[in-house]
């Protein structure tokens, strides 16, 4: 195998505003926040930062076809090579032994958050799916699947190269397996809960484990209860609530492949006589259930992403509005609501003032009772605020 080169190929030297203390321990470096370029760095070159004033910033990936021209590997002088990436994963995944030992499915390396920026990677019992999202992870994703490999075990890395955001980069789109070959459904459990992944046409990496943490939170309200799923994809949130002893499970998805393995967790996981699962516009949906008086006792909102950029957010939290205040409406008093937003551009404090309007036009009292975010194999880097994203408010109506 051809080694990656580890030997820096450029200085870059940044502009005084870049070195305020509002950019301290984040990982990106802009074009409009580099001053100088001295030296002709290519695509996934490693290059050497230099502050303002000449003195070593850090050590990182280049990319001249990208807004973000550089991403921070190290704040220290030292090489980035094989051995450098091994210990980045050998302690990717002995936090995550830690963090997620009731599951054989997790987020093994979360980019920035372990300090491998554009390097995403999810574990399926012992299937590790790969995502490459940056110029310098992509051109290193042979040295990366081997030591995979190596230090975690995996028996085979799938490629899932088919995020959008790689042609920001100026990456193609493409998947396959890099290591290793396997079946390309993999069954995980989650606790008591058993589920199907689908690596090659599941959303994202084929799972939100994201979520998995919030599951099990909303499980512990649906005992003896009515509940709704809305966007309700595969159904994870319904069967926690299920094997939690929810008395019925109605869940909704757009998608008529995502209800039918909904429909077969369901089965699996021996609760189907349950648990109803149709396809539907989750949006169009929720009206006709509060015209026909329908009412629940958990309702479960986990929509799509309504904003990428912080341009959306005025419309996402429109949307948002319009799909918790349904939502608050189909509860019985003393009810729970469960309600999600995967949008990063939207903060905690404009979810929870959202919540706050939807209550107050539903005329619904509501009691926050927990919020929460992504489980902890989703860490949230502190200078980095891209890094935290997943917001979810459980909140008791009267």
């Amino acid at each position: 195998m051809t080694q990656p080169v580890t030997v820096p190929t450029a200085r870059i030297r940044l502009t005084a505003e870049r070195e305020t203390p509002r950019y301290y321990g984040h990982l990106w470096i802009f074009d409009g926040h580099i001053a100088e370029v001295l030296g002709t760095p290519g695509a996934g070159d490693l290059v050497d930062v230099y502050t303002h004033q000449k003195r070593f910033f850090g050590r990182g990936f280049y990319n001249p076809h990208s807004k973000i021209r550089v991403r921070v590997l190290t704040f220290q002088e030292e090489p980035i090579d094989n051995a450098f990436f091994a210990a980045r994963l050998r302690a990717a995944a002995a936090f995550r032994q830690i963090v997620a030992s009731h599951t054989n499915a997790c987020r093994l390396v979360h980019g920035e958050s372990d300090l491998l920026p554009g390097l995403v990677v999810d574990r399926f019992a012992d299937v590790a799916v790969m995502q490459t999202l940056s110029y310098g992870m992509d051109v290193r994703k042979e040295l990366l699947g081997e030591l995979l490999v190596q230090e975690t075990g995996v028996r085979s890395v799938y490629l899932r190269n088919d995020a959008k955001s790689r042609t920001l980069e100026g990456l193609p789109l493409s998947k396959g397996f890099l290591r290793g070959d396997s079946e390309t459904t993999v069954n995980i459990h989650e606790g008591h809960a058993r589920f199907i992944v689908d690596i090659v046409e599941g959303q994202k990496t084929g799972w939100f484990c994201d979520q998995r943490e919030n599951r099990l939170a909303a499980a512990v309200f649906a005992k003896g209860k009515t509940v709704l799923e809305a966007f309700c994809h595969t159904g994870a949130f319904g069967m926690q609530a299920a094997l939690a002893g929810a008395q019925s499970v109605d869940g909704l998805d757009v998608s008529a492949a995502a209800v039918t393995l909904a429909q077969a967790h369901a089965a699996r996981n021996e609760v189907a006589a349950r648990c109803h699962y149709r396809q539907a516009d989750a949006f169009e949906e929720l009206r006709v259930l509060e015209r026909s008086n329908q009412r629940y006792d958990l309702v479960i909102l986990d929509p799509p992403a309504f904003a990428r950029s912080k341009k959306a957010v005025p419309h996402a939290l429109a949307g948002y509005k319009e799909v918790n205040l349904r939502g608050l409406r189909l509860l019985h008093p003393g009810g729970v609501l469960v309600t999600c937003s995967c949008s990063q551009p939207i903060s905690d404090h404009d979810f929870w003032m959202m919540l706050q309007a939807a209550a107050r036009d539903a005329r619904r009292q509501i009691r926050l009772l927990e919020q929460r975010g992504q489980g902890p194999d989703h860490p949230v880097l502190a200078g980095m605020p891209e890094t935290r994203y997943l917001k979810c408010f459980i909140v008791q109506v009267f």
